[in-house]
């Protein structure tokens, strides 16, 4: 390679950086100034915060009763009360919670990248590959999402790492179906001729420089992925297929709540209440990201 292409190619890299900083830090700006990014980014904190301090702001034992009466009313020593086990809710809502986080960011973060890899290896390889991978991909989506995930857990038996594992596997289509249309448009970009003009390997091209430029969709898609996988989670553990019993989960404590609803209403209403706003800070975190990365939106 000459002195003047090796220039040229510094020259061009140089410029896609800042023009890579610059649309990330238009996004990111367009996001905190939206309300609805405001309200997402701030309750997503405060629920990871709570989820990762919870043994610090609890401090109460999630596994074993201390209090001195069972399904307790709410007060100052259990602000969430207790359950039929004296055991304090404001600590098993707040473990449940972070056990919800840690399968569906798992979840998500495991389908994203294994279906976006396909997606984009499949767009740009194009021909039989692309064939081959769309038809495996076409027959995982014709299962329904619960009722794949509900055979996985019975190949592999219960417990939040299966549960991850099983919402991952429904997740892939989607995110292989995304990057590839992603893939087909932005490989047909001048950048991708120039950089391949220039010697850049298919990998370099497809991870590096389109990827980069196809993410914005995908962001939207996994918090959307999130919410769902925080509702399917749920389901599964109220339906005794996630967390084993002690351990605490958001479904096992509305599912042992349904026996009490008459008598203990804050059993069912905190651990709700947390899983509903929850769910709401990842459709709104969906809905600003979408409208900051949208161009449409942004002319408007």
């Amino acid at each position: 390679m000459t002195a003047q292409a090796v220039g040229e190619q510094a020259r061009v890299a140089w410029h896609t950086r800042k023009a890579r900083e610059s649309m990330l830090f238009g996004i990111l700006w367009r996001l905190i100034r939206n309300p609805q990014g405001i309200i997402a980014v701030s309750g997503l904190i405060i629920l990871v915060v709570l989820a990762v301090g919870a043994g610090v702001i609890s401090q109460a034992d999630p596994l074993q009763g201390s209090a001195s009466g069972r399904l307790l009313a709410p007060s100052w020593s259990h602000p969430f009360g207790t359950d039929e086990l004296r055991r304090d809710l404001l600590a098993r809502t707040l473990f449940g919670l972070r056990a919800s986080l840690e399968v569906a960011i798992g979840a998500v973060a495991l389908g994203a990248i294994v279906g976006s890899c396909i997606g984009f290896i499949a767009g740009y390889a194009g021909k039989i590959v692309e064939t081959v991978a769309m038809r495996v991909v076409d027959a995982l989506l014709a299962f329904p999402g619960l009722l794949t995930a509900l055979a996985i857990l019975t190949i592999l038996g219960p417990g939040p790492r299966n549960v991850a594992i099983a919402i991952a596997v429904f997740n892939i289509p989607v995110f292989a179906r995304l990057a590839r249309a992603q893939m087909i448009v932005e490989k047909q970009r001048d950048y991708v001729f120039a950089s391949r003009s220039l010697g850049a390997s298919p990998m370099r091209l497809i991870f590096v420089h389109i990827t980069r430029n196809a993410i914005a969709p995908l962001l939207t898609q996994m918090a959307l992925a999130m919410a769902a996988a925080v509702i399917i989670a749920a389901s599964l553990n109220y339906l005794g297929l996630g967390q084993r019993p002690p351990e605490p989960s958001l479904g096992g404590l509305l599912n042992a709540s349904r026996a009490y609803l008459q008598t203990s209403w804050w059993y069912a209403l905190f651990p709700g209440a947390i899983l509903a706003f929850l769910l709401l800070c990842l459709n709104f975190l969906a809905d600003a990201i979408n409208e900051a990365t949208n161009p449409y939106s942004n002319r408007r």
